[in-house]
């Protein structure tokens, strides 16, 4: 088990080395927020250049396939290394984020969405399951998708995103 840890702990090390700044994008998906109310991007904005990482692009978008299809087909093509995505990852008709972006991963990482699940039911209980936030890569570029509360954007952001940034930016490119 410590050679797992110590084998991270390297590759975290080396990440850290290698890659000084994050490029990253920042899309919320949502038929009602804009750019004065997207408390999300806001957050995530300020999280990111505090890190000393660098916003590349930031956009709202409704929650359409089409709408949400394009933008990551144009994020991918951009020099963001990580896409955050947040909102549309419930169950409702008109959550089609998850749905979009799993037919396009190439490599899911199940662990992200699990993870979040678990610490997300300390936060909400049994409710926790509704979820369908998830994580992976396309086209070299880490795409990750949380809930669109600002409550979830913080955990998935403070508990799993920022910890490992510069190992996941490092882990697609190297």
């Amino acid at each position: 088990m410590s050679n797992h840890k110590e084998s991270s702990q390297q590759h975290k090390e080396i990440a850290a080395e290698k890659i000084q700044t994050v490029h990253m994008a920042i899309v919320t998906v949502s038929d009602t927020r804009t750019a004065e109310t997207d408390v999300n991007g806001q957050y995530l904005r300020e999280q990111i250049t505090a890190a000393g990482h660098q916003v590349i692009a930031q956009h709202i978008v409704k929650d359409e396939a089409d709408q949400v299809g394009a933008i990551l087909e144009s994020l991918v093509q951009s020099e963001a290394r990580l896409v955050l995505f947040n909102g549309g990852t419930g169950i409702a008709p008109r959550d089609r984020t998850y749905d979009v972006l799993s037919r396009q991963l190439e490599k899911e990482m199940r662990g992200f969405g699990e993870l979040f699940r678990m610490l997300s039911y300390e936060q909400v209980g049994a409710a926790a399951m509704l979820s369908r936030a998830t994580a992976g890569v396309y086209k070299q570029t880490v795409i990750i998708s949380t809930p669109g509360s600002p409550a979830a954007v913080r955990l998935a952001w403070e508990k799993l995103i920022a910890p490992e940034l510069r190992h996941l930016a490092w882990e697609v490119i190297r």
